[in-house]
């Protein structure tokens, strides 16, 4: 089968062209014909020193599938040849094996039936992305009607898929990203549209809440984010980071707040709950640019600049 390949760890012009072995399910797996496949930041990071994760090259990466069922491997009775699936493959670890390829094995417990509205193209943009946003708004951050979120990387991959089930939930969004992106944010649903680069964030923030601060905050960006905004967040509020935080925790605890880290784990369940807001119109995902499966070095670079929008996807074989 045709694979992007990182032979070594490195940058994004490494990646190389090859035919590998198609790989074979085995037990409680399915086989799937990979249509297209999402680009994510966490690739960049795996492509660049992947050994963190138990990776050794060369590896295939991508971490976002969407295609058809080839063929399901014994005992699996849920999921039959031709059904059309989306999905995050295990990507950790020296049995993984990524998106960025015609084939991919996945358990079947993992894998969800694609929501019929999307196109495969659109489908790779939800799995890891608007999976880690669905697990910090609604399973960690738990927020409900009447709340007022602040969502930090409000256009990325996360936080354009955090501010619609944020709205989805019924609470107030404010959200953050460079000036180039408020538009997109409002597009989005935010209700409050902040530019990072101009706009004093924690003030904003007050000032919509009338000094008693937001009920929850959503950390797309990683660094000083988290601790910058402890004074933004009410008593008792809560704060979740997809990147991890850096700083003084101190004021997190004066004022009796919970921090949450939230790493996605593979489940079917997840993906199934958030088909159901898709099919009625609440998720989008937000496809910046659709490239070929050749074109992934570009898609790195791409995603390495920092300032993209949505998602970039690769186009691997036609439906």
């Amino acid at each position: 089968m045709r694979a992007m390949v990182t032979p070594k760890f490195g940058g994004p012009d490494l990646f190389e062209e090859q035919d590998v072995e198609r790989p074979t399910p085995g037990p409680g797996q399915v086989l799937v014909r990979v249509v297209a496949a999402g680009t994510n930041p966490v690739d960049t990071k795996l492509r660049a020193d992947g050994s963190f994760a138990g990776l050794e090259p060369p590896v295939i990466l991508g971490a976002d599938v969407s295609g058809v069922v080839e063929e399901a491997g014994l005992g699996v009775t849920d999921l039959a040849p031709g059904d059309e699936v989306y999905y995050t493959p295990e990507i950790f670890g020296p049995g993984s094996n990524g998106a960025y390829a015609e084939y991919n094995i996945a358990a079947a417990n993992i894998v969800a039936r694609k929501p019929a509205s999307l196109s495969h193209e659109e489908a790779a943009a939800v799995p890891l992305a608007g999976g880690t946003a669905y697990e910090a708004i609604v399973r960690r951050l738990a927020v409900r009607p009447g709340e007022t979120v602040l969502i930090h990387g409000g256009a990325g991959g996360v936080g354009s898929f955090a501010i619609q089930i944020a709205k989805a939930a019924g609470a107030r969004v404010l959200a953050s990203a460079g000036a180039q992106n408020q538009e997109t944010l409002k597009a989005l649903g935010a209700d409050v549209a902040l530019d990072y680069t101009s706009d004093d964030i924690t003030e904003t923030a007050l000032d919509a809440t009338a000094g008693a601060g937001v009920d929850a905050v959503l950390d797309a960006v990683g660094g000083d984010t988290v601790v910058d905004s402890i004074a933004a967040v009410g008593t008792f509020g809560r704060i979740a980071t997809i990147l991890g935080g850096q700083g003084d925790f101190t004021p997190l605890y004066v004022k009796n707040q919970t921090l949450h880290g939230v790493l996605l784990l593979r489940e079917r369940a997840r993906l199934d709950e958030m088909t159901r807001l898709i099919e009625r119109g609440q998720i989008k995902p937000v496809v910046d640019e659709v490239l070929q499966l050749n074109e992934v070095g570009k898609a790195h670079e791409r995603l390495e600049s920092g300032h993209g929008r949505g998602k970039v996807v690769l186009r691997v074989a036609e439906r």
